[in-house]
């Protein structure tokens, strides 16, 4: 390296970092946004750390995972339950996965559900579930000897197709659309998730030299209709199917899908963006801006991995693209963390990169938060980014707000019909809503109750899972949160995301001292 190189980079460093601390000032936190990390389980990229772990060790790292992200005020994990014809929970449609326990098919030992456990850690510590399925892909590779006699690919090898080295379910066929949409109604059905989500996978992204043999479904099925045009009419087909099925068991639970980052090339279609890549619509044969426009999905989540300088596909422009071109969904960003110091473009050499991205987001007002692949790489790693998140853009909490399709008036106020205190805890006692399903209460504290603001961050001092009991909800507090407030507020937040109008308390005035029993010595 150049003797001088080091100074030139150290300038530039500062110059980034000190652009970048001063601009702090101005920016904005916002007190409603999605804040989602993707915890990946195939291949064990993130959880469990590896497929032979024991549950002790799984639970505790999964644990590790959700405190890590509590503390920088993530408020959703977007956990991927199926990878590939396998399931992280009990079912009769798919073997349990070996990425849990080692071999296919088999159970925790010793058992349990950990799909079940997974969500109620979750939502202990306020974070949204989103259950992250991937549909089509059927295996990771060609070894068909470590996979369960109880696999589609046995049972069913009519429905596969080999391409790239995997198997993957046949898009096309009317029998594994039927399958696949019991596999995602069984887990809206049975586990209590806030959103199934899906990611880019669709058709297989290409491989060089290979062809995705579907040619007999397409004799069968096409319809006088172009092999692009039939492939994006089955996928599109699918995700209307799964929309329906979701909203008719649970109408609380969102589905979300997190595409490719560019829907098509301006160079071929004049809506398209400023890019020169390859795109869902002409390579994956998804088409995201249709599944907008009919209402099927509740969020949009584009994959926009490259960096805000990046020639080929630029993350300002996508992010100006996906904002105008997004309508009916809420829209996240999604960033990739997998690339900081290790990627061939050097923007991503910068600790700045990732938080000028959320500052730029942020600019866009129908873009309302983002999500980050993967989990582990701001567990143990990037240590200055992660720090500058926690003192600066998830310096406060947030709270996901209801997508565009759930949105609605919470006509329920929180009715506190005491509270005691000692040295430990604040305890409220809430009478049971009548006409709302609560999932969640929200506690605010201020110094004064004038100066109550739930729309400022600063002021959430906690998102509490509901204790409901039969007379009522009750809400406790650590005295150490609350003791330096002088006045606090709650609200409900119900299934739908939808936060209530908020009832204010005078904690210098209206509370009940508690006095613990003493013993009694003549009894």
């Amino acid at each position: 390296m150049h003797k001088n190189q080091h100074l030139i980079f150290s300038i530039i460093f500062l110059f980034f970092f000190g652009w970048n601390a001063s601009s702090q000032e101005k920016a904005k936190h916002p007190k409603n946004e999605f804040r989602g990390v993707w915890i990946a389980t195939v291949v064990n990229i993130d959880w469990p750390k590896t497929a032979i772990d024991n549950v002790e060790k799984e639970k505790a790292d999964y644990l590790a995972i959700l405190e890590a992200y509590k503390k920088l005020n993530y408020n959703a994990v977007i956990v991927q339950i199926r990878c590939a014809g396998d399931a992280f929970y009990p079912s009769a449609l798919a073997p349990w996965s070996r990425f849990l326990t080692g071999k296919e098919g088999q159970a925790p030992n010793p058992y349990y559900d950990a799909l079940a456990w997974m969500i109620e850690e979750a939502h202990n510590r306020g974070f949204e579930f989103h259950a992250w399925m991937n549909p089509y892909r059927a295996t990771f590779d060609l070894n068909k000897q470590q996979l369960s006699p109880n696999h589609d690919i046995f049972k069913h090898p009519e429905w596969m197709i080999e391409y790239g080295g995997k198997f993957y379910y046949d898009p096309a066929l009317p029998e594994v659309q039927s399958h696949l949409t019991k596999v995602v109604k069984e887990v809206v059905d049975k586990y209590d998730i806030d959103a199934i989500h899906f990611d880019d996978y669709f058709y297989p992204y290409a491989v060089p030299g290979k062809v995705f043999n579907d040619t007999a479904s397409y004799k069968k099925y096409g319809a006088g209709l172009s092999v692009a045009d039939w492939r994006r009419a089955n996928v599109s087909n699918f995700v209307h199917t799964i929309s329906t099925t979701i909203k008719a068991s649970k109408p609380w639970v969102q589905f979300g899908i997190s595409p490719f980052g560019v829907w098509r090339n301006k160079s071929v279609d004049p809506r398209g963006s400023e890019t020169q890549s390859m795109s869902n619509y002409d390579d994956l044969y998804a088409d995201p801006l249709l599944w907008m426009d009919q209402n099927w999905i509740d969020y949009i989540l584009p994959q926009l991995y490259w960096s805000m300088n990046n020639r080929v596909a630029n993350y300002s422009k996508l992010v100006k693209w996906w904002s105008e071109n997004s309508k009916n969904t809420a829209i996240y960003i999604g960033h990739s963390l997998y690339k900081i110091r290790g990627d061939s473009d050097k923007s991503w050499n910068f600790m700045s990169e990732i938080p000028n991205q959320v500052d730029y987001l942020r600019s866009f007002k129908n873009v309302s938060g983002s999500a980050y692949f993967s989990a582990k790489w701001f567990m143990d790693k990037n240590f200055d980014i992660v720090r500058h998140l926690e003192e600066n853009q998830y310096k406060y909490p947030a709270l996901p707000a209801a997508v565009p399709n759930l949105k609605r008036i919470i006509i329920d106020t929180p009715v506190v019909n005491e509270y005691t205190k000692d040295s430990l805890r604040y305890t409220f006692s809430i009478k049971s809503p009548f006409n709302t399903k609560v999932r969640y209460l929200v506690i605010y504290g201020a110094d004064h109750i004038s100066k109550i603001d739930i729309n400022d961050p600063r002021q959430i001092i906690d998102k509490v899972r509901v204790n409901e009991t039969e007379t009522g909800i009750l809400l406790s507090v650590t005295a150490q949160k609350l003791n330096q407030y002088k006045a606090c507020a709650v609200t409900f937040i119900d299934y739908f995301a939808n936060e209530s109008t908020p009832t204010i308390i005078d904690l210098k005035k209206t509370f009940k001292n508690y006095i613990p029993a003493q013993p009694d010595e003549n009894r």
